[in-house]
């Protein structure tokens, strides 16, 4: 049995002549355009990530939090990058560290915890009885 990438299957899908696939194509095009436009201009992969999040229910503090903490993240290996880290090793370590010192768990504990603990429904927001979003407190 021969198998394709994802990369790959969309090539395929690109080269099939039949009208059935022209839905797709054209998806593929908006897609490859957006991301173009991204590249140009980084906030508006920023925004889709946004959209994408609330398309998924996370409330919008917990968005703003999670956009903080991806730019945090950035600057900090921007900043070990100019202090000479290159491997991913070096990060890894660090990151356990910070980790470690931060919570008191490693990344993979904190992985293993989560799989008890932290599920979809305790991030989530549940839906009240007239199929609103429930709003969480932070």
């Amino acid at each position: 049995m021969s198998c394709a990438n994802v990369k790959g299957l969309f090539r395929i899908i690109q080269s099939i002549p039949s009208p059935k696939a022209e839905p797709f194509k054209l998806w593929l095009s908006q897609v490859g355009y957006e991301r173009l436009l991204e590249i140009e201009n980084p906030e508006l992969a920023q925004e889709r990530m946004k959209a994408l999040y609330e398309q998924k229910g996370y409330p919008k503090d917990w968005i703003d939090k999670r956009l903080r903490g991806i730019a945090i993240r950035q600057n900090l290996t921007d900043e070990w990058k100019e202090r000479g880290v290159t491997s991913e090793k070096d990060y890894a370590i660090l990151t356990v560290e910070i980790s470690k010192a931060t919570f008191g768990l490693t990344p993979s504990e904190y992985k293993e915890l989560g799989r008890s603990v932290v599920s979809e429904e305790n991030f989530l927001p549940k839906k009240t009885e007239d199929g609103n979003l429930e709003e969480k407190s932070s």
